[in-house]
C-alpha cells in the first residue's frame, strides 16, 4: 500500500493534541519545541524551559526579537501574562522536584521498556545530554517525538537500546511519523498508524513486536508547512 511519512510539523502537531489543558510542560530542544506552535485553541498550557522561565509564549515576530529573551535552545521567546524569572538552580530544583507534568524529547533510539537513549550515537561527535536526564527521571511523564526510523533507514523503536542511556524506563508515549505508539508493561502498543500503511510494513520498519489491543485508529493529521 501506499504511505507518506508525516513531517517534523505533523508530528508536532500530533503531540500537541493530547497535552491538557493547565499542564506544566517542558519542550525538548529542537524538533520537540514545535509543539508550541500547535497547542490548540482555547487551551492554556505553561511552558517551562531550563534556564530559567516559565509561561512564555510562541516566537516573536522576525525582527522583533528581544534576545534577552531565549528558551534552552537560545530561541527568542515572548512572554505570557503571569510569566516568571528564575535561576537556573531553581529551574532544575523544578524538574527534579517533580513539578512539571511532561516533558516531550527527541530521540536516537526508544526501547520496548520504556529506556531512552538521546544524547550520543555510540563513541561519535560531541556529547550533549543538557538536561534530558534530570527532565525523565523528573517529569510525570514522558513523551517522545521522532522519525520512525534513521535516514538509513534503521529502526528507532527497538527491543533494546545500544546507544547510552538518557534514563530507564522512563518513557510512556512515542509519536513517529508512521504512528502512535504506547509502552505498557514492558512492550510496544501501537494506538494510532497511518490509514494507508499495512500492519506488516508498520512491523517491518520496528525493531521490536508491535502489540494490539484493539484496532488501531487511523492517524490523521492535517496538511501544514
Amino acid at each position: 500500500m501506499a504511505y507518506t511519512k508525516l513531517t517534523n510539523a505533523q508530528i508536532a502537531w500530533r503531540a500537541a493534541q493530547d497535552i491538557e489543558d493547565g499542564a506544566y510542560v517542558n519542550l525538548g530542544i529542537g524538533f520537540p519545541e514545535m509543539i508550541a506552535k500547535f497547542q490548540p485553541e482555547g487551551r492554556d498550557v505553561i511552558y517551562h524551559t531550563e534556564n530559567g522561565v516559565l509561561g512564555f509564549g510562541g516566537a516573536p515576530k522576525e525582527g522583533e526579537e528581544d534576545w534577552d529573551l531565549i528558551n534552552a535552545g537560545k530561541k527568542a521567546i515572548t512572554l505570557k501574562p503571569g510569566a516568571s524569572f528564575f535561576h537556573h538552580a531553581d529551574s532544575f530544583s523544578m524538574v527534579r522536584g517533580g513539578h512539571l507534568d511532561l516533558a516531550v524529547l527527541g530521540a536516537y533510539q526508544v526501547a520496548q521498556n520504556g529506556d531512552l537513549a538521546n544524547w550520543r550515537v555510540g563513541s561519535k561527535g560531541v556529547p550533549a545530554v543538557g538536561g534530558a536526564m534530570d527532565l525523565v527521571h523528573g517529569a510525570k511523564r514522558v513523551a517522545v517525538v521522532t522519525d520512525h526510523v534513521t535516514k538509513d533507514g534503521k529502526p528507532k523503536l527497538v527491543e533494546t537500546c545500544t546507544f547510552p542511556l538518557t534514563g530507564v524506563g522512563c518513557v510512556t508515549r512515542v509519536y513517529t511519523s508512521l504512528a502512535v505508539v504506547d509502552i505498557v508493561d514492558g512492550h510496544f502498543v501501537l494506538r494510532e498508524k497511518l490509514a494507508g500503511m499495512t500492519m506488516e510494513e508498520l512491523q517491518d520498519v520496528t525493531g521490536a513486536p508491535l502489540h494490539l489491543e484493539g484496532d488501531p485508529a487511523d492517524l490523521t493529521v492535517p496538511a501544514l508547512d
